[in-house]
């Protein structure tokens, strides 16, 4: 049986002020197994990056459960929540967030910094390693500004990857990226699904969904629809997200 990467039942997330609540996600029931390529869609403040980052633990749920890689992650602290972060998930942002003061291999290595009983040596290995797979170990002595918008995502990923995580989060990540530059970064994350990452990724490019193997697409805080590849290159249509799951 596939493993279950991401589990979400009944989750609820409402932002308050003095005056008004604002529900931007509503009784969301999410299941995504291992080696998933997920997009999420829906028009701008539908509720999908407030999903993103529950999903990524930068947000908390009002009510409901979630788990990740059958954690239980609802409960925990914030320095709890903080480790499952660094060891599970991997985020990939439309602005890239290098640091601008840090080499190439300085800002992939960052992640396993807070990691234990590595040393510098290892460290360095596996910054080579993940780099080399989104081919930039060649500017690893160079800084963000020296980059194109196309080469920092490319690092941005492999910082993603460099904790090996059980999923991958992506937010726009061709967003601020030119065409040429965007279809050699989605080709990188079909590439990696490929090898069986588990991807989740926000955007508004059509083609960029064209990657993914499902498609949910959320409006007003609730999911809509989800649309599956058969396998066969047949988009299949099921409105019910929960007898997508069962799927």
């Amino acid at each position: 049986m596939t493993k279950t990467v991401i589990e979400l039942t009944g989750v609820n997330k409402s932002f308050r002020t003095v005056e008004i609540e604002t529900h931007a996600l509503t009784d969301i029931n999410l299941t995504i197994k291992k080696g998933e390529y997920v997009s999420f869609t829906g028009p701008s403040g539908s509720g999908k990056s407030t999903l993103l980052s529950i999903l990524g633990l930068l947000e908390e749920p009002t009510t409901g459960k979630f788990k990740i890689s059958d954690i239980d992650v609802v409960n925990l602290s914030r320095d709890q929540r903080a480790g499952v972060r660094n060891k599970e998930i991997g985020f990939i942002f439309q602005s890239f967030n290098l640091i601008s003061d840090l080499s190439v291999e300085e800002n992939v290595m960052l992640p396993l910094t807070y990691q234990k009983n590595i040393s510098r040596a290892n460290m360095k290995r596996i910054a080579a390693e993940v780099l080399a797979k989104v081919n930039m170990d060649h500017r690893m002595r160079h800084y963000p500004a020296e980059l194109s918008g196309g080469q920092q995502q490319r690092v941005a990923i492999a910082r993603a990857l460099v904790n090996n995580p059980s999923l991958i989060l992506a937010d726009e990540p061709t967003g601020n990226l030119d065409s040429e530059n965007a279809s050699v970064v989605m080709d990188i994350l079909k590439n990696l699904h490929d090898e069986g990452c588990t991807i989740c990724m926000v955007t508004h490019d059509p083609r960029s969904v064209e990657h993914a193997s499902r498609n949910i697409h959320i409006f007003d805080g609730q999911i809509q629809n989800s649309t599956f590849d058969d396998g066969l290159g047949v988009k299949v249509e099921v409105v019910d997200e929960g007898a997508a799951l069962c799927k």
